[in-house]
């Protein structure tokens, strides 16, 4: 069972959000959030698998409450507004996902099942725009925890920087998926990282080999290293 807290401060949004994750199977809605305090209040206490955040939030807002919630849950975000600045603070704050709400239901449901099994969701106009902006700046400096990274490691690094899957990252390396994860989560320690979208964006701005290849797409709401779809 994902457990999953909804932190948006409409009421009437939450509302929704709430009866079509926990129509779904596998899914139980344990908490409401109004504002970002509460949404991190609420984690803290909680521990859920996923925390479905929006951005725009009296008080604390939802970039700095999944800065606040660290590595206790997956964020995912789900927004109005695909501004440049929400996107690159939501991901460099450790979101493992950036969604606008005017995704449909079943694709909502998705990501989050996708986001607590260890992958990364983007929608398909932001993972284009996230992809351009770091293929278009100067590589910088090799982070020293980049030298203790295994070759195994660093294949997948590179394979995350592509934008695949745990699946499909398993696939291309024959290896897997459980072993994946494995390897995920000790880049994700060796680099001081809270998120394999913040290990995709630093694969890029390093200029990994395969790294700088046009990157991984979105495909029917998941990270894929197809072409997207409009």
């Amino acid at each position: 069972m994902i457990r999953v807290l909804v932190a948006d401060d409409h009421a009437a949004i939450r509302t929704g959000l709430v009866m079509i994750l926990g129509g779904a199977d596998g899914i139980e809605v344990v908490g409401e959030a109004a504002d970002g305090a509460a949404a991190v209040r609420m984690a803290l206490a909680l521990r859920p698998d996923v925390v479905l955040m929006d951005i725009r939030m009296p008080g604390v807002d939802g970039i700095e409450a999944t800065r606040r919630i660290g590595d206790v849950a997956e964020v995912l975000v789900l927004t109005t507004f695909d501004l440049d600045e929400y996107v690159s603070g939501a991901l460099r704050a450790g979101a493992a996902g950036f969604l606008l709400k005017s995704v449909e239901a079943p694709a909502l449901v998705e990501a989050v099942r996708r986001v607590a099994a260890g992958d990364g969701v983007l929608a398909p106009g932001v993972t284009r725009r996230v992809m351009r902006e770091f293929a278009s700046v100067a590589p910088r400096p090799r982070p020293a925890g980049l030298d203790s990274l295994t070759d195994r490691e660093v294949d997948v690094l590179r394979c995350l920087g592509e934008g695949l899957s745990n699946h499909q990252i398993g696939r291309k390396l024959h290896i897997g998926e459980t072993t994946v994860k494995t390897h995920v989560s000790r880049v994700l320690t060796k680099l001081d990282l809270r998120s394999r979208v913040q290990a995709a964006i630093l694969a890029q701005e390093v200029g990994l080999p395969g790294g700088r290849a046009g990157g991984g797409q979105v495909r029917g709401g998941q990270v894929s290293d197809g072409p997207a779809r409009p």
